[in-house]
């Protein structure tokens, strides 16, 4: 009677000698290889795909860097150092309604200050010499709230000299206002809109790149195929973090060309190249999301969904698209948990703000640490099929 042949693959009898191991490691970085070719291929060849995670993010680029230049800001910190007649002189109802605008905090290390308007955590310096002239030195990483701190202050030295006025008259101002920005005067409104947009293009492509492959290869049986080939788990990850890598670092690349160009004409910093390894690690930390809500979801429809009720807070969350300065203190508190809300700040100070490789290598490795949780958990969660 005729034996009947396995259809299953057998695994080889050297692979635990030195010949064995070799040929298993080779075909081991084979099937890597081929996967992150099939991947590529599957993903170039989704003409959807390409428009929502390569082209869509661009149009928002476009059209806030286009048009978000003339919306009004409530309130602004600013740093007064030392005495300031023109802000101290303003009591009673008149100090409340300043209060409303300005949020002002005292002290007397001038270089401390601007320091803090540099990196955005003021958004203005205040100082009065004795000859009347009032300081005013503002960031240029939000216009509107700069050119709001310009007018109010504007308004309060106006009425401090009427006040002289009054006293006595036919004599010069008394306080003149003497406005600059900390940073280079060629700086424009696309030097922080561009971060805050790359950052939410990554976590978008990571995210829903992850777990619409996951599911999608779930339900075609795809992945119970690869599990019965000699193909390892390992393998199979690693091909689809490849292909997420190669799509950020090609939305880095289309955002930087478009922001650079003349029209918008962001200005990059020294450092500016920090943010390739800020976007390696922010890709890895993302797909870890997307293999999450792949692991849990059981159809596309539903991975969909997941991916976007995290995606879609946590881009609002994070200063992706405005500032979170306004915002109530519990809003704050989430959002600083939040891995994109490091990752814009982060980007925003090596790409416009000069910062270096110190600004950066605690987002990398918060990152990675919130990556490496993730993947845990969504090891534990995963499922080869349906079943």
């Amino acid at each position: 009677m005729t034996n009947t042949t396995s259809t299953e693959p057998k695994v080889p009898a050297q692979r635990g000698g030195p010949a064995g191991g070799g040929a298993a490691a080779e075909g081991r970085v084979s099937a890597f290889g081929s996967l992150s070719r099939v991947m590529l291929r599957s993903f170039l060849r989704d003409r959807s795909a390409v428009f929502f995670i390569m082209l869509f993010p661009l149009m928002f680029l476009l059209l806030f860097g286009t048009l978000l230049k003339g919306a009004t800001s409530p309130h602004a910190k600013v740093a007064q150092v030392g005495a300031v007649q023109v802000l101290d002189s303003v009591q009673g109802g008149g100090r409340a309604e300043l209060e409303k605008v300005l949020q002002i905090s005292k002290g007397d290390d001038e270089a401390a200050a601007l320091e803090k308007v540099r990196k955005g955590d003021l958004d203005a310096m205040i100082k009065q010499g004795p000859d009347g002239k009032v300081e005013l030195r503002f960031s240029a990483a939000d216009q509107v709230r700069a050119g709001a701190v310009q007018g109010i202050l504007n308004s309060v030295v106006t009425q401090a000299n009427q006040a002289v006025y009054e006293k006595a008259t036919g004599k010069s101002p008394a306080f003149v206002l003497d406005p600059a920005q900390v940073e280079d005067q060629s700086l424009k409104p696309i030097q922080f809109l561009t971060p805050g947009l790359l950052g939410w293009a990554v976590a978008t492509g990571a995210v829903f790149g992850a777990a619409l492959t996951l599911v999608g290869w779930r339900q075609k049986k795809v992945l119970r195929r690869l599990r019965l080939a000699p193909v390892s788990a390992l393998s199979v990850i690693a091909s689809r973090v490849v292909v997420s890598v190669v799509t950020a670092l090609a939305q880095t690349a289309i955002f930087l060309v478009v922001a650079t160009t003349p029209f918008f004409g962001l200005k990059l910093t020294g450092n500016w190249w920090l943010i390739i390894p800020l976007v390696l690690c922010a890709t890895v930390a993302f797909m870890s999301i997307g293999l999450l809500a792949g692991s849990i979801a059981k159809t596309e429809e539903a991975a969909n969904g997941i991916a976007q009720i995290i995606v879609l807070p946590m881009s609002f969350l994070s200063g992706s698209f405005f500032k979170m300065d306004d915002a109530p203190a519990w809003l704050k508190t989430v959002s600083e948990v939040l891995p994109l809300r490091h990752l814009v700040t982060a980007s925003e100070s090596v790409l416009s703000r000069g910062g270096g490789v110190m600004d950066a290598v605690p987002t990398m490795g918060g990152l990675l640490l919130f990556a490496a949780v993730l993947t845990l958990i969504s090891w534990k969660l995963f499922k080869w099929d349906d079943v």
